[in-house]
């Protein structure tokens, strides 16, 4: 089978379509025919040799994937069977035409969405709902300020918080970003790059600042998060794309308020917590995905790349232009493509 690979470290020019062994599923595990994967900044880091994966994970890039049922491994529950249509939550692996997935991280795709709208859910929806329920607690007319709110993790969290009938803030850096928040449910939005979002936020909030923040970002926010975090507030670390190093009295601030941070990160995750998770979406979030659900949630994908742009794909992220997610489709098995 084809999958994208890189030999070394380094830029996207380092990204190719290697052929390599299918695997084979083992107990409990799921053969995949995947039809679309999606792109995520762990892949970017991955590549650059910044984010390994977990020990026992594949080696190859894709963090989520969908597609169809071709294999049961011993000890299946029979819950799937061949042909299935199914996407999942992987630790690696997801950008190849095929994928073995223990059968608990499996979901079904939801009625009339197609792979490619499918492929955009796992990873960004199951993060974003793990740091809102699993570690935020997020409750009833909570407000929720979320950064990088047109990413894909950001869009689903606005959904999310509008779900759990609380009020979404967002930042974003430009025009178009904003106003792509606001269609997917943002009450208020802020431009990072030509305006102070925290005190916008305390404008908005009549001073009350948010109960919790959703930060990507890391050290370049520790101040203007703090500033705008309500007292007893949750402030939720999943990324460090400004770094991790802190100049400053955060521990002073924080205790101030008697604010909390917490961090997360999903993919080191052990298979029980990710199944507890994906268990607890496929029964609470899925069924809104389906037509007739009200409110009903929708995916955003913003592209596709066919795998052998896979380089194509990582520059148009590393350049901050996606709204919403950057979905890979997987050629038919047996076919490579055109060459990049």
């Amino acid at each position: 089978m084809f999958a994208a690979y890189f030999d070394c470290p380094g830029g996207p020019e380092n990204l190719y379509m290697k052929e390599v062994m299918k695997p084979n599923p083992g107990e409990g595990e799921v053969l995949v025919k995947v039809s679309a994967s999606a792109l995520n900044r762990a892949d970017l880091l991955q590549r650059r040799g910044k984010y390994p994966p977990p020990k026992g994970a594949s080696d190859i890039l894709g963090l989520e994937a969908a597609g169809s049922v071709a294999g049961l491994g011993p000890g299946c529950s029979g819950r799937w069977r061949i042909g299935d249509a199914v996407m999942a939550l992987l630790p690696g692996g997801g950008q190849a035409q095929f994928v073995t997935v223990p059968e608990g991280l499996l979901m079904p795709i939801p009625k009339d969405m197609t792979f490619i709208q499918a492929a955009a859910i796992p990873e960004a929806w199951l993060t974003a709902f793990q740091l809102l329920h699993f570690v935020g607690k997020v409750q009833e007319g909570e407000r929720v300020l979320i950064h990088a709110g047109a990413s894909g993790v950001g869009m689903a969290a606005i959904q999310l918080v509008r779900l759990a009938k609380a009020i979404p803030i967002v930042t974003a850096g430009t025009q178009e970003k904003l106003e792509a928040t606001a269609n997917a449910g943002a009450a208020a939005g802020f431009n990072y790059k030509n305006e102070d979002f925290s005190e916008k936020v305390l404008e908005v909030t009549q001073g009350s600042g948010v109960d919790i923040i959703l930060d990507c970002v890391g050290a370049s926010y520790w101040e203007k998060n703090l500033n705008c975090l309500s007292t007893d507030g949750r402030w939720i670390i999943y990324g460090l794309l400004s770094g991790g190093e802190v100049h400053g009295d955060l521990l002073a601030r924080l205790i101030s308020k008697r604010a909390s941070i917490h961090t997360s990160l999903l993919r080191s995750r052990d298979k029980e917590y990710k199944e507890c998770l994906v268990k607890a979406f496929t029964e609470e979030v899925l069924p809104h995905f389906s037509g007739e659900a009200s409110p009903r949630l929708q995916p955003l994908v913003d592209s596709v790349y066919p795998l052998h742009a896979i380089a194509e794909a990582h520059r148009f992220m590393e350049e901050n232009r996606n709204i919403g997610k950057i979905v890979i489709e997987i050629p038919v098995c047996g076919k490579k493509g055109p060459p990049q």
